[in-house]
């Protein structure tokens, strides 16, 4: 056995100990939060006038496009939709490909943007352990898929954090030049 298949299995081994009716419940619910977490912290940003509005939503939608691209490309089968690891689903199999997690892809590293806010930093990363823990106990994913992709997602949230005067500018311009020059400076980063 290679030592991906070890990790793989170990972390499966490990969730399916603490398996119950009630966790499976509980995770199956709290990977669908996301929506809402995500549409409420853009909110958040948007009532703080927070420069990262832009860039967040942003890395959000390219992260999504990077992680659906991945999935595309290697397609690799999630563990519920092999024979041979049908022990670890909880719940039913996604139809979709396995690597990267497209939780940990697109959640990863979004508390990069959360600097100016420790608390609402911390709860981000306190719930998005919980959400990347859902994926492999639930059996949607390896834990090598949420590795990899929590590992996309922070590189690809620092480079958008680190050029987000430049994403703010540009984005100006495009609203400014849709909506209208006097529509400039009224939403955050603009």
């Amino acid at each position: 056995m290679d030592i991906i298949s070890w990790i793989n299995n170990s972390a499966f081994g490990a969730v399916s100990s603490v398996a119950s009716p009630l966790l499976t419940t509980i995770m199956s619910y709290w990977a669908e939060s996301f929506y809402v977490v995500l549409i409420v912290i853009l909110a958040y940003f948007y009532l703080k006038k927070d420069k990262n509005f832009f860039p967040f939503g942003i890395a959000l939608v390219v992260l999504l496009l990077i992680g659906e691209t991945l999935k595309d490309i290697v397609r690799e089968p999630r563990p519920c939709a092999r024979g041979d690891l049908a022990w670890v689903s909880q719940v039913a199999c996604e139809s979709s490909y396995s690597f990267p997690s497209n939780h940990a892809t697109v959640l990863g590293g979004l508390w990069i943007f959360m600097k100016n806010y420790k608390y609402v930093r911390a709860g981000y990363i306190i719930w998005l352990v919980v959400v990347l823990f859902g994926r492999v106990y639930l059996g949607q994913h390896y834990f090598t898929d949420v590795i990899a992709g929590t590992a996309i997602s922070i590189a690809g949230c620092y480079i958008m954090y680190k050029y987000e005067n430049a994403i703010n500018r540009i984005v100006g311009k495009v609203l400014a030049r849709v909506l209208g020059k006097s529509f400039s400076g009224k939403l955050p980063g603009v």
